[in-house]
């Protein structure tokens, strides 16, 4: 979110929104933020961006609200990154569960097995991604207030027909929907994977029995969250073993607010990586970072 020439009430106002921890704080100053951004023809860009991002942010808070004064059930603090599983009953949905986070789900092969929902954790290559496994479709556990406010869905399916079923089920839905084509007979691997590529589906075809595509698949679910990973290092040190987490638009700056809660004490920064020009090129605070990006700090 690059502030260029920005009032130093709309940078007050963008530092308490970066360090806001709850939805409703961070859309208070995404407000004051559009209230004080200048409105001529070169900032025109970044005020929709942050409309875009207010609209986004309140329909978010309002389906929160809606699942709890809707559901007696105990509710599930939502992470910054949330995908949940869905599927048929015995579609394989508890058994992967299993295998991509720490979670012990019972797995049985009668039909309907989970009755509530399961929480989980992924570890994937620094970052933590929230997976919950959803009792399955048709039955009368189904929740579809988890799903319809998961920022990614994960389909689990054993045919075709199942799927077109399902994705009936999922109009309503707004996350990013990513098909996992779980193969448990014998059948034609091409003739699948070129079906769910006429359709244009994001999709990885696995194999739960042998655990083939479970690497990849951890590498495809980050990716449907459209984040990005930024390490930080300080001069003469190596890399942070853990990323940032931040949006694609993220700069050197917002970076900078989030360590040293401002930015006055950075004296030069450094970045490597996919957006620099070269190795340890010097940058400026409004340089706009990319996935698996370095960035070193210099501070006064």
């Amino acid at each position: 979110m690059a502030s260029t020439n920005q009032s130093p009430q709309y940078q007050k106002a963008e530092a308490m929104f970066l360090s806001s921890q709850t939805n409703e704080e961070r859309l208070k100053w995404l407000e004051e933020m559009i209230r004080q951004c200048p409105k001529h023809k070169s900032s025109e860009k970044m005020l929709a961006n942050l409309k875009k991002r207010y609209i986004k942010l309140k329909e978010k808070i309002e389906s929160i609200k809606k699942i709890s004064r809707g559901s007696g059930k105990p509710g599930i603090k939502k992470e910054d990154m949330q995908a949940v599983i869905v599927g048929f009953t015995n579609s394989g949905k508890s058994t992967l569960l299993s295998l991509l986070t720490n979670a012990s789900p019972e797995i049985s092969p009668y039909h309907f097995t989970t009755k509530t929902p399961v929480v989980g954790i992924i570890k994937y290559a620094g970052t933590s991604i929230q997976l919950i496994e959803i009792p399955a479709i048709k039955s009368e556990h189904y929740d579809t207030g988890l799903v319809n406010t998961a920022d990614v869905i994960l389909i689990i399916v054993t045919s075709l027909n199942d799927l077109e079923k399902i994705l009936l089920e999922l109009n309503r839905s707004n996350g990013k929907k990513l098909i996992i084509f779980n193969i448990k007979d014998e059948i034609n691997e091409r003739k699948i994977e070129a079906t769910l590529k006429s359709k244009k589906y994001d999709f990885i075809i696995i194999s739960i029995k042998t655990k083939d595509g479970l690497e990849e698949l951890k590498e495809k679910i980050f990716k449907s969250f459209g984040k990005i990973r930024v390490f930080t290092k300080e001069p003469g040190k190596e890399k942070s073993t853990s990323p940032m987490i931040l949006e694609p638009d993220a700069t050197v700056k917002e970076i900078a607010d989030k360590i040293f809660h401002g930015f006055s004490k950075v004296r030069e920064t450094k970045i490597w990586g996919p957006s620099s020009k070269f190795p340890g090129q010097k940058v400026g605070l409004n340089h706009q970072l990319k996935d698996m990006d370095v960035v070193e700090f210099k501070t006064r």
